[in-house]
């Protein structure tokens, strides 16, 4: 129990602070213009112990930055499983009162946000990631422009109508500059590889490459704040979770999970599956002797890519390849004697 519980809706004209206490059910609000120092004095004045909360938006690292030394514990919480903020009628004051009261209730599902150096990292694959999605825009923009008068873009490089040329021009200019910052995020990849053992750690992982660390470790930051494997495999959308009402099965369901996370090790059971590694002796494995199908030995293998990911980064240790080689052999010959 805290003695304030105070919750803020953050804007960039005004903030919406809603307070309460630990014995009384008043709730006290104000809307004043927003002020970083402001907010920092308000808590500053509080004697006590003080919960504070606001929900995740694009200012959501910045805010918990600067004030998470002025409380006790700082709750970035998940507006989308505020529901009770969307009932009735809506403005800044009222959702401050709404969003205390879920506060003290206990009720707020919580957003991971650290000052972790890694957390930084997120911004370089942000801005990498936003790259490619425009490189391939450009690049499907050039096909299709090449389709519409029946030509083959990979051996075609000119247009016939004067139209198309200018616009053609400007195409293949952008994606040269494309490949040129492409190279720029990639040599900043190998930089930071170096900079940092984590991130050089997950590479000796089969399947993943410098590129995939770098979203690995500024995704996942700290493995400790996942209770335990199962946990960090539902993060990443590599496993369902069964529906149970009254002793009877509903099926199962989908989380909410982080599909950047799932990309990466999907992609890494498919360069795995052909190398000389554990990972393709496992898959192969699953295949030939658990009788697996190729659809579920692949989905299994990024469970295990993923699980080894997730003992790397919480115990900070060197993935031992001929020790996890050493235990599929074990498990052959334990199937073959039975």
């Amino acid at each position: 129990m805290f003695n304030y519980y105070v919750a803020v809706d953050w804007a960039i004209a005004n903030m919406a602070i809603a307070r309460m206490t630990e014995k009384s059910d008043d709730i006290k609000v104000i809307d004043v213009p927003s002020s970083i120092k402001e907010m920092q004095i308000y808590l500053k004045n509080l004697k006590g112990t003080i919960c504070l909360t606001f929900e995740e938006t694009s200012t959501s690292q910045w805010l918990y930055t600067e004030l998470k030394e002025y409380v006790d514990k700082l709750v970035v919480c998940d507006p989308y499983r505020n529901k009770l903020l969307s009932e009735g009628p809506k403005n800044d004051k009222i959702d401050a009162k709404k969003l205390v009261m879920l506060l003290r209730a206990g009720l707020l599902k919580e957003v991971f946000h650290s000052s972790d150096k890694f957390i930084e990292l997120r911004k370089i694959v942000s801005g990498y990631e936003d790259t490619i999605k425009a490189g391939v825009r450009l690049k499907n923009q050039r096909s299709s422009m090449f389709r519409s008068v029946n030509k083959d873009h990979k051996k075609e490089t000119e247009l016939i109508i004067d139209a198309d040329k200018f616009v053609l021009g400007g195409v293949d200019m952008q994606i040269k500059y494309y490949e040129a910052e492409k190279l720029r995020y990639k040599n900043e990849f190998a930089r930071l590889k170096k900079a940092h053992p984590e991130i050089k750690r997950l590479c000796d992982i089969p399947g993943i490459a410098d590129i995939s660390a770098v979203k690995l470790v500024a995704r996942i930051v700290d493995a400790n704040r996942f209770p335990n494997r199962n946990s960090f495999l539902s993060y990443c959308g590599l496993i369902k979770l069964e529906k149970m009402s009254g002793g009877k099965s509903y099926g199962k369901k989908t989380p909410r999970f982080c599909r950047p996370l799932k990309a990466v090790f999907k992609t890494a059971a498919l360069a795995a599956i052909d190398g000389d590694n554990e990972c393709g002796d496992y898959c192969k494995y699953l295949i030939e002797t658990k009788k697996y199908s190729d659809r579920n030995a692949r989905h299994a293998l990024s469970r295990r890519i993923a699980t080894i990911t997730y003992g790397v980064m919480k115990g900070n240790i060197k993935y031992d390849a001929l020790k996890r080689r050493n235990n599929i052999e074990r498990n052959k010959m334990d199937t073959s004697k039975t």
